[in-house]
């Protein structure tokens, strides 16, 4: 039952963002729940560890692209491939999907919470916020034909599920940005990329760990009136 309560915690926060640009769903992985007399018997080499019922081990995201959709504005932006935009999150790089900007009165290009974009030069993009900005396939940046400076796009290995953060963004190390690989994916400028969670999705499975959680809690009750039962009977036989 704890293990439907927590992967209904996640449908929610999925079902939540399931209109939110970039956003990756949540997915829980089960392992075995393994009694302290089972563990115990196990690591004294008396018994074998028998599993009891599944439990939540850990959440992994679901780094599946979601569908491209033209947005009409050229503040929108969104990648075609696999990869990330590398941007300074206020603790440290943050790897992101969503990719709306603004150039903010400093010239800088930031996404809507003000993370600047990191780029492949070491010079940070400065542009003019009065005029339009351009961003070509391989994420140069360009105002009046001229390169400002070109977006960093990076493939990481996800095998190693970075930590998720609040919105569409995940941490790394400073450490991890050197090594990780150039990412070959398009920048497509007033497109967006929607959130891989479907709201239909999230009714289907909302409506199944609902029901597993009824027939696990029936059975709960079920055991306590046998239990209560028992005891009865035998207060009445010894009676």
């Amino acid at each position: 039952m704890r293990a439907r309560l927590e992967a209904l915690d996640l449908l929610a926060n999925n079902l939540a963002n399931s209109s939110t640009p970039g956003f990756k769903a949540d997915r829980e992985a089960y392992s075995i729940y393994l009694g302290a007399e089972s563990q115990e018997a196990a690591a004294s080499g008396l018994g074998l560890a028998t599993g009891a019922v599944p439990e939540i081990d850990s959440h992994r995201t679901d780094f599946r692209p979601g569908v491209l959709t033209s947005t009409g504005s050229a503040q929108d932006l969104a990648l075609s491939g696999e990869g990330f935009f590398l941007v300074d999150g206020p603790n440290g790089p943050l790897l992101t999907r969503g990719g709306t900007f603004r150039v903010s009165a400093d010239g800088r290009v930031t996404t809507s919470e003000g993370y600047e974009f990191a780029t492949v030069e070491p010079r940070r993009i400065r542009a003019d916020s009065t005029k339009a900005v351009e961003v070509d396939l391989d994420g140069t940046v360009r105002q009046e034909g001229v390169a400002l400076g070109r977006f960093k796009l990076v493939r990481p290995d996800l095998k190693n599920q970075p930590a998720k953060r609040e919105g569409v963004y995940f941490s790394i190390d400073n450490s991890q940005v050197a090594g990780m690989p150039e990412s070959q994916a398009e920048v497509r400028q007033g497109m967006s990329e929607a959130s891989n969670y479907s709201a239909p999705e999230a009714a289907v499975r909302l409506v199944s760990v609902l029901r597993q959680f009824e027939s696990l809690q029936r059975a709960m009750q079920m055991s306590s009136e046998m239990g209560r039962k028992a005891v009865e009977e035998v207060a009445r036989v010894n009676g």
